[in-house]
């Protein structure tokens, strides 16, 4: 993944490299550099779904629920932003294929949040949520050098994308902090 992160058009050679091993090694667990590609976005997408999942309650408010998607995404999107890039090549079909089940539940969020007044029509729930989600790996994706952004820019910005107003958005994030304290809290006592 950081070889690909690096350098989306990375060889097989460079994969070995980076993992201490020889070329036939990697091709013995990947004949080739699809189905290394394609494995890897299988993993990204069942990391992607349980997340989904976990953030995603059908007794909670869906502008809540996205703020809790995105604040479980955030650690994972920048280990999986090469998808992205991917996504534009070769490899895009399958990889949009594979990605299915998750922008068809971020869909159906983004639809009863629409049916529920939280978030604008301005674009269709599947376009709309394809959209906003696809903001967060950019923001990743740009933040990459400095890893100055906490996940407040990419939740900010999607909350406002799907049409939640301003002062809603700010109230969700101020409930985001004391959740990400509550998880820190969590961690250090574990």
């Amino acid at each position: 993944m950081e070889v690909l992160g690096s350098n989306p058009g990375a060889g097989m050679g460079e994969v070995a490299t980076a993992a201490g091993v020889v070329r036939r090694t990697v091709y013995g667990y990947f004949p080739s550099r699809s189905d290394l590609v394609l494995a890897l976005t299988e993993r990204a997408v069942s990391e992607i779904a349980a997340v989904l999942a976990g953030s995603a309650a059908d007794h909670e408010a869906a502008d809540a629920a996205w703020v809790d998607f995105i604040a479980r995404l955030w650690p994972l999107v920048r280990r999986y932003r090469v998808l992205v890039v991917l996504r534009r090549g070769e490899f895009g079909e399958d990889i949009h294929a594979l990605l299915g089940p998750v922008e068809g539940a971020l869909t159906d969020l983004v639809q009863r949040g629409q049916d529920a007044g939280s978030f604008a029509h301005h674009l269709p729930a599947d376009v709309l949520s394809r959209v906003a989600w696809s903001a967060v790996f950019a923001i990743a994706d740009n933040d990459l050098s400095s890893g100055t952004l906490d996940v407040t820019a990419p939740t900010m910005t999607t909350l406002l994308m799907l049409g939640v107003p301003d002062a809603r958005a700010r109230a969700l994030l101020g409930g985001l902090h004391g959740a990400v304290a509550e998880h820190r809290v969590g961690e250090a006592d574990a």
